[in-house]
């Protein structure tokens, strides 16, 4: 058994013959028995000069006549034949007409035996699963011993040289056909093992990049698709995904329409640390690939040892990859970067455009609490908690998707249709309370009321929400690396790193608050404040629009249509709530349900419209992002910029105005004959979610420079200046 298994490890193949399946199926390897528990062999003495055989065969498998042959491995024993019974005629797709056998098989070796003892026979067979997966051809020894001649009787003869029959084996060594003359058509070679027919190589070629290599040797080719890799143990670094280059088509019977590679072909692969000295790593590769128009290996699974060497002067390691745990030093230190970046982020991201809006209800907040400096604070805690209880919320989701396996990112929830259109109605109502149209608490409307009522916390407190609603489009220095650690580090770590997120954005808040000297700069509460809170209700409305225009491309313009016709009647709804409070009526409060039901019921009708067609390519010159296309042009070492972007991110339409959009940016495209790549993560898209995790990016915007002859690309910040563009598309020309 130790042979069969070792023989399986090596020439396990699953050649998907479509014999009972589609041929287009995808086959699942677990599911196949191993071969001697799909065909279990056993040998009995049946005289002093035969074998008896028999094979017990699983339900679901089955055997080739044709393909069963015996040699003998002890020099006093000699074969004769191999006698099989009929099996089943059928019409195979590789060996054409053949017989085969179910349920068991009985066989009988018939040879000249010199002397009585122990004899050693080598037994060939093939089968294959209903399943649709045929096994290689497969080779067992088994040692049967034989009794004694019994007196007067006389063994068979040996065949002459050159004798043939049906069944005829003439001793020939291994590797020659098996017994049986094989079909016109049919495979006449025996497949290579594994080892022989892929060959794989890993290099490390930088601190902190890869080149795998993969060499199927002629005949064979290998499936792009239908591999992984891993560092065994508990490595100090993480890889990114594959480059591999563009494949050709091919039509197999295992898998259907594939890409695969007949020669050999060299895959860039970059690696992110946590450490910078120099890092032994284990990595295990998993490939399949098959013989052509011959049998299809099972995945193969090499390990391969590689030295990293240690990062250059002055460059620092990644603070959290994947899902690797990191020393315990390393680890708290990197949580204390990221707690700070968090915190210094989430204070940047007060200035940052997407949180404009939501400044108008800061400022009227800010001018209530004017006269008091215990109602600034007391209107301070409040917003502060909105403020955390919110990001502690986002970052329960995040954690949450993350565990059930979703591949995501900062900002994730508004490639949700639903999600944009319920903040579109969000924003239009909160417009609608500023312009008096209905009250959302004292804090908001109450003007002329008492400013110390406790109604006036439920006001900050929604502030708060709002502001980390309007902030979430978003990102702002120091926050990449901060949330790139939230959303690989376990889950207690991941929340602090939100919660310190939300302390930055609160922290301006919270000194007014806390600070008198700078809470008595404030001006003093009067009549302009319902002039001010009036005018401040536009920008909601714009943020409204705004989402719409984010919704057209997600959606098209059926949801425009549902998200109008639904925002009229949340107006109503609001007006019909308003009136209610002074003078309850039973019709009253069944038009203001009513109208409000109407309303969300657009949300699940909005989400459930198809995507909306992609638009004519842009004006700025830029082609669709794609892994195999990126991968094609820097084979041509071509210098290439790739942005991601998407239509709700406000950093990203802030770069795009300021820099990318620019005759400076398509001079310096054009100078260096680069090619400028654009990828929209509006919707969800798993392969732009692969590159952002390659490149330790938790969202959008990332900008990449790659240069010629570089296996990793060069991050650009998520500000950008033309400056800092122009100088990395100059350096990446440099190195052509």
């Amino acid at each position: 058994m130790t042979l069969t298994r070792s023989l399986f490890a090596a020439l396990t193949a699953a050649a998907a013959l479509a014999l009972t399946a589609p041929a287009a199926r995808a086959v699942d390897e677990s599911d196949l028995l191993p071969i001697d528990q799909a065909f279990a062999l056993t040998a009995e003495p049946a005289g002093p000069d035969r074998v008896r055989l028999h094979w017990a065969i699983a339900d679901g498998y089955y055997l080739y006549r044709h393909r069963m042959g015996a040699d003998s491995q002890t020099a006093s024993f000699v074969i004769d034949r191999l006698e099989l019974p009929p099996g089943k005629r059928y019409v195979d797709e590789f060996f054409g007409e053949v017989e085969t056998y179910r349920e068991q098989v009985e066989a009988t070796v018939l040879g000249v035996a010199g002397e009585p003892g122990a004899v050693d026979l080598r037994i060939r067979y093939q089968g294959c699963a209903d399943l649709g997966v045929c096994y290689p051809p497969h080779t067992q020894t088994v040692r049967v011993a034989l009794p004694a001649t019994d007196a007067g009787r006389t063994g068979a003869s040996a065949p002459a040289p050159g004798a043939a029959g049906p069944g005829f084996n003439p001793l020939a060594p291994a590797g020659t056909p098996l017994i049986g003359a094989a079909p016109a058509g049919a495979v006449e070679e025996l497949p290579l093992p594994a080892e022989q027919a892929f060959a794989f190589e890993a290099i490390a070629v930088d601190h902190d990049a890869l080149l795998l290599r993969f060499t199927p040797a002629p005949g064979y080719y290998l499936y792009r698709e239908r591999n992984t890799f891993t560092l065994a143990g508990d490595p100090p670094a993480a890889l990114g995904e594959p480059q591999w280059p563009a494949a050709s088509a091919h039509h197999d019977d295992h898998f259907g329409d594939v890409a695969v590679y007949f020669e050999q072909v060299e895959v860039p692969m970059a690696v992110r640390r946590l450490t910078a000295g120099p890092v032994e790593l284990q990595l295990q590769a998993t490939f399949q690939g098959c013989q052509n128009d011959g049998i299809c290996y099972p995945p193969m699974t090499r390990d391969v040892r590689l030295a990293l060497p240690a990062l250059p002067a002055g460059e620092l390691p990644a603070s959290a990859v994947g899902d690797a745990p990191a020393p315990a030093g390393l680890a708290a230190g990197a949580l204390l970067t990221a707690l700070v970046g968090a915190l210094l982020g989430g204070l940047i991201l007060n200035l940052m455009p997407c949180v404009l809006p939501v400044l108008s209800l800061k400022a009227l907040s800010l001018a209530d609490s004017g006269h008091s400096h215990r109602q600034a604070r007391h209107s301070a805690l409040w917003y502060t908690a909105g403020v955390l209880v919110s990001f502690a919320a986002l970052g329960l989701a995040a954690i949450g998707l993350r565990e059930a396996g979703a591949a995501l990112g900062w900002g994730f929830q508004l490639q949700q249709p639903w999600v944009v259109a319920l903040l579109a109605y969000v924003m239009f109502a909160v417009g609608l309370s500023l312009s008096g149209l209905f009250q959302i608490g004292a804090g908001l409307a109450g003007i002329g009321q008492s400013l110390t009522e406790k109604r006036g916390a439920s006001g900050d407190f929604f502030t708060g929400v709002l502001a980390v609603v309007v902030a979430s489009p978003c990102t702002a220095p120091f926050m990449g690396p901060a949330l790139a650690f939230a959303f690989a580090a376990p889950a207690w770590w991941a929340l602090v790193v939100f919660v310190a997120l939300g302390l930055g954005l609160a922290l301006p808040f919270l000194l007014i608050g806390f600070v008198p000297a700078l809470a008595s700069r404030l001006p003093r509460p009067g009549a302009w404040m319902v002039a001010f809170k009036q005018v401040m209700a536009f920008p909601m409305y714009l943020t409204a629009v705004w989402l719409a225009w984010v919704l057209a491309k997600q959606r098209g313009a059926d949801a425009i249509g549902l998200l109008l016709a639904g925002a009229v009647l949340l107006a109503a709804a609001l007006w019909g709530f308003e009136r209610q409070r002074w003078k309850p009526r039973l019709f009253g409060v069944a038009f203001t349900a009513l109208a409000a039901v109407a309303a969300l019921a657009a949300i699940p009708a909005i989400q459930r419209l198809p995507a909306a067609r992609a638009t004519a390519a842009e004006s700025d010159a830029s082609v669709p992002y794609s892994a195999e296309r990126l991968a094609s042009l820097r084979r041509d070492d071509r210098v290439v910029f790739v942005n991601m972007t998407a239509d709700w991110c406000v950093t990203c339409k802030a770069n795009e105005a300021r820099v990318l959009s620019t005759a400076a940016f398509g001079d310096a495209i054009s100078a260096a004959d680069a090619v400028y790549m654009k990828g929209d993560w509006t919707n969800v898209d798993p392969e732009i979610t692969r590159f952002l995790e390659q490149h330790g990016a938790v969202g959008v915007p990332l900008y990449v420079v790659f240069a010629p002859g570089r296996p990793a690309g060069e991050v650009l910040p998520t500000v950008l200046s033309i400056d800092a563009v122009t100088a990395a598309v100059q350096r990446a020309e440099a190195s052509r």
